[in-house]
């Protein structure tokens, strides 16, 4: 029987460099340099450049997904990263990422999922916590 245990991090960063957001490649390059910083296998990726702005995209891994999407214009980037299993440490792939953003703040819910509950259903615990990362960008 499979573990159906997973950790999903959903994360608001803020502040972050708009040039990096901005940038669907460069955004691709630190996802999967955070995959491998944080032992997940990957599977394949996608990532989409809209116009004016913005960036959305997801690298999948044999443990779940790395996504994001960006407002450049905010400084503002939805991240989320999701993983089964007990291989990968999705902390490691978040703080990688904040960093590469250069995030001034990161407001982050960390969400089990796949708790068994009564025979045939499931359930969530969410824990939430805010961080200000002390670096500043230039504006």
């Amino acid at each position: 029987m499979s573990d159906t245990i997973g950790y999903h991090y959903v994360v608001e960063a803020a502040g972050c460099d708009a040039e990096i957001l901005s940038d669907a490649n460069k955004i691709r390059e630190i996802f999967l340099k955070a995959a491998q910083v944080s032992n997940m296998e990957v599977k394949s990726s996608y990532f989409f450049k809209f116009s004016p702005t913005g960036v959305s995209g997801v690298v999948i891994v044999a443990e779940s997904h790395i996504s994001i999407h960006t407002w450049p214009e905010e400084r503002y980037a939805a991240l989320d990263v999701y993983t089964c299993g007990d291989k990968a440490d999705p902390e490691k792939a978040v703080d990688y990422i904040l960093e590469q953003f250069k995030a001034e703040y990161a407001h982050v819910s960390e969400i089990k999922r796949g708790i068994k509950e009564e025979e045939g259903t499931f359930t969530h615990m969410i824990l939430t916590w805010e961080e200000s990362l002390d670096r500043k960008n230039a504006k």
